[in-house]
């Protein structure tokens, strides 16, 4: 009597494979948009049936990992999404790589030296190195900010896609009307001119900071780089001491590219 073998066992796990790959792909289409994507648009880039993709969103939708754009037949990342973002940053070197550069920038200037980096639409401090002095600024790691107010979140936004600035802008306006676009996008243009962002008592709290981008190799911003204190101790203007400061800053975001760049190298 012959031997047989049953598929069965093979075929499923076959079958799995290629919906997890599936699943994958459709995540991995949201992460390389700047935008929201439909049903339609996602069944096409990936050569899958609509029913298969809105079965994935569905699901992915039911665990907040995409959520529906309200008005529109679109999906965003939600903020499950945001969440593993922000897990994946604290399990990345960039903190590490980043460490040795902010205890210099600290020494240089004796102001808080701290690492934003970009999550979803939001920015989130991932580190701090306190200024030795006895008023200073310090902040809490963790929470998710806006891109639209603050140097270490516009010096991310600047170099966004454009989209990112208009919605930020939006969001502003929501709680400040009277905000002009022209104004605030003018002040983006700036950052990009420059490479730096301030910002002096912008919230009446007192703080000041001046914050430059960092990159990945490929080239796309990852982050911001700050140094932050009492606005007491910062220059409004470009004097000496103002050039000097934003100079430092722009050089320890320039290290942090390059390192990432020296570590995508390998």
């Amino acid at each position: 009597m012959a031997a047989t073998t049953s598929s069965t066992g093979t075929d499923s796990a076959s079958t799995g494979t290629e919906s997890a790959d599936r699943v994958a792909d459709v995540l991995l289409s949201f992460a390389q948009s700047d935008r929201a994507l439909g049903v339609t648009e996602l069944a096409r880039r990936l050569d899958l049936s609509k029913a298969v993709v809105h079965r994935i969103l569905q699901s992915l939708a039911s665990r907040s990992i995409v959520q529906p754009v309200a008005g529109e037949s679109t999906y965003s990342l939600g903020p499950a999404a945001i969440g593993l973002g922000t897990k994946a940053w604290s399990q990345l070197d960039v903190r590490s790589i980043a460490a040795p550069i902010l205890r210099r920038l600290r020494a240089q200037t004796l102001e808080t030296a701290t690492l934003s980096v970009l999550v979803g639409h939001r920015r989130v401090y991932l580190d701090q190195y306190e200024s030795p002095q006895e008023v200073k600024m310090v902040v809490e790691i963790g929470p998710q900010y806006p891109l639209h107010s603050g140097a270490s979140s516009r010096a991310i936004l600047a170099f966004l896609p454009p989209h990112y600035a208009h919605e930020a802008f939006e969001e502003l306006r929501g709680s400040t009307p009277d905000a002009d676009e022209t104004t605030f996008l003018a002040r983006l243009q700036e950052i990009r001119d420059t490479g730096y962002g301030t910002s002096i008592n912008e919230r009446n709290t007192g703080a000041a900071s001046i914050a430059a981008p960092f990159f990945d190799a490929a080239g796309h911003v990852l982050g911001s780089v700050s140094s932050s204190g009492p606005a007491f101790r910062y220059s409004a203007t470009a004097d000496d001491d103002h050039v000097a400061h934003a100079g430092q800053v722009l050089a320890a975001a320039r290290a942090i590219t390059q390192s990432l760049e020296a570590r995508a190298a390998r």
